[in-house]
């Protein structure tokens, strides 16, 4: 082991029980500034496709989480010893393990009690410096909540923290300092959870059961057809919404997440007009609210080359918007 060898940077890390548990799956890669247009700089942070850029130097996001992009921790370590981090995609089913991802935005007093939970098998400083990553066994009563085992994520309701499940976490390596372990664990009152099953059960108890919806629920026409007042609904829409929506920035630049939100944002908006002219006895069906959300989208939402693919055999907004519109109608209570 030389100086230039991060085992001995991070020994905590790479020799911890846990992480060497997860070595050999071919899941990790490192997170790092991509694009979706070659010709401009990089926008957002997301995980990096490593077997392209090992054989190409060529930087684009991970379309895989298997090892048609990622390779092993091991692997990861020789090709790339200077990584600022390390991402792994964690399948806690398959894994035995879950990660306990505690924001910044929580308050000291709840990080102080998460940082106490016995059973933690590894913990480090998330990649703000302010926040916390704490990884622990499978809850003994994981499949105790069937809705919650299928989720991804399990969020506490302010999102002060998360449970991973099914998703991507970015390993900093860095240890918590002693001052803030002994802190935590010089509290004197009992901690809000006895265990990460306590935690568990509280998370699952909340968990719904998601919406059936899905984008092929919804059929469209190759070409938009005529709806009634379809320019009136658009400008009232975005008339609302223009000063309204959320900037990408709100979602660490990951563009498919703030698509989806300018979505669901203008579709809310949207209902409102509609639901006037459906009080005028004008009826207006899911694809039409598809296309009519899919206007107003391309009104917003700035073009980049993963538009311009297709999905169920229609350009990939219209899709998404369908996609959209279906859950909300899956979602929607009898004779709403």
């Amino acid at each position: 082991m030389t100086p230039d060898d991060p085992h001995a940077w991070f020994p905590q890390f790479y020799e911890n029980p846990a992480i060497r548990a997860l070595a050999d799956a071919r899941r990790w890669t490192i997170s790092g500034q991509i694009g979706d247009d070659l010709d401009k700089p990089p926008t957002r942070k997301a995980p990096v496709d490593i077997r392209h850029l090992l054989s190409t130097g060529r930087v684009r996001g991970a379309w895989a989480t298997d090892e048609a992009c990622l390779v092993t921790l091991d692997e990861l370590t020789r090709a790339v010893p200077d990584a600022a981090n390390n991402a792994f995609y964690l399948q806690a089913q398959t894994d035995g393990l879950v990660v306990l991802d505690i924001e910044p935005s929580c308050p000291p007093e709840v990080a102080a009690d998460l940082l106490r939970l016995p059973g933690t098998l590894y913990s480090e400083l998330s990649m703000s410096g302010k926040g916390f990553h704490l990884l622990a066994a499978l809850p003994r009563n994981f499949h105790d909540f069937p809705v919650a085992a299928a989720k991804r994520v399990l969020r506490e309701e302010h999102r002060w923290y998360e449970l991973l499940l099914d998703h991507w976490v970015t390993l900093t390596r860095r240890p918590i300092p002693e001052e803030i372990v002994a802190s935590a664990g010089a509290r004197s009152r009992p901690t809000a959870f006895a265990s990460f099953e306590d935690l568990y059960a509280e998370l699952a108890t909340k968990a719904r059961e998601s919406a059936a919806g899905s984008a092929s629920d919804i059929e469209t026409t190759v070409e938009m057809p005529e709806i009634p007042y379809a320019q009136e609904i658009v400008q009232q829409t975005l008339a609302t919404a223009r000063h309204q929506l959320r900037a990408p920035e709100d979602f660490d630049h990951d563009l498919s997440r703030w698509e989806f939100s300018v979505l669901a944002s203008l579709h809310a908006w949207m209902m409102t007009q509609i639901r006037a002219y459906n009080a005028l006895s004008i009826e207006y069906s899911p694809s039409d609210i598809a296309w009519l959300l899919y206007r107003a989208a391309l009104e917003i939402i700035p073009a980049r080359p993963k538009h311009g693919q297709r999905r169920n055999g229609r350009p990939f907004l219209l899709d998404r918007a369908a996609a959209l519109v279906a859950d909300r109608e899956a979602a929607a209570p009898p004779d709403s």
